[in-house]
C-alpha cells in the first residue's frame, strides 16, 4: 500500500495599509502576507498546522511578524 502525505505552505497576499516603517521611519505602503502550513494526503491539502502573519514595508523591504491579533486590528482600520 502506498500512502502519499507532506506539508505544504501557502502564501496569500492580504489588503497592506499605508503606514510609518519603524526601521526606516518613511511614511509608507506596507504590505500584509499569511503564511500557512498545510498537512497533505495524497496532494490534497487536509488540514492547516500552523499560520503567521508578516507585514513587510515597500520603502527600505523590511519584514516584521506579527500576531493574529495584531492582524485583525489592522483589518478593523480600514
Amino acid at each position: 500500500m502506498l500512502l502519499l502525505f507532506g506539508f505544504k505552505t501557502v502564501l496569500k497576499a492580504l489588503p497592506g495599509k499605508p503606514a510609518t516603517c519603524q526601521y526606516c521611519r518613511a511614511f509608507a505602503h506596507h504590505r500584509l502576507e499569511e503564511r500557512s502550513t498545510k498537512f497533505t494526503l495524497f496532494f490534497i491539502p487536509v488540514f492547516t498546522t500552523s499560520r503567521s502573519y508578516q507585514i513587510t514595508c515597500t520603502n527600505c523591504g523590511h519584514v516584521s511578524s506579527i500576531s493574529a491579533r495584531q492582524k485583525r486590528a489592522l483589518e478593523l482600520q480600514r
